[in-house]
């Protein structure tokens, strides 16, 4: 039996809609392989390249255990319960959007949708993991 949103939830006060994908467990990779949701496998970092002017240039997903030029994106918050980083405050909030937001490239800076889409790669170690992943699977 199964219990869906419509059951558990108020109708007035709306469910929290995400989802949650396993990515990896106990070290181990793990992938959804389900056409039109599929996943990386394994624990993964996003490193952000900027340009010689200070604009954003494209993000690089890779492997944990892979190196990478670029500012890592992904930084643990909590840990067992507890919070690992100092509470930032209203203004260091406030400048660090302000500044994230000055290095868009021009294109993003719209609400049309921009020609050139910004630039995400997938490390070739990271796909060559999935495939080795999925050939064990078949």
């Amino acid at each position: 039996f199964g219990v869906g949103t419509a059951l558990d939830t108020s109708s007035d006060a709306p469910s929290l809609d995400m989802v949650y994908k396993l990515q990896s467990y106990a070290g181990q990779p793990r992938r959804k392989r389900s056409e039109g949701k599929a996943t990386w496998p394994g624990a993964k970092q996003v490193y952000r390249r900027h340009d010689r002017d200070g604009r954003l240039a494209g993000d690089v997903v890779r492997l944990v255990t892979e190196g990478s030029d670029g500012e890592p994106l992904l930084r643990p918050c909590m840990r067992a319960g507890r919070r690992v980083l100092p509470q930032p405050s209203i203004a260091q909030l406030r400048a660090h959007c302000a500044a994230e937001l000055a290095a868009l490239p021009d294109p993003l800076r719209t609400l049309a949708a921009a020609e050139t889409p910004y630039r995400v790669v997938i490390s070739d170690e990271l796909r060559a993991l999935a495939q080795r992943f999925d050939a064990l699977e078949h």
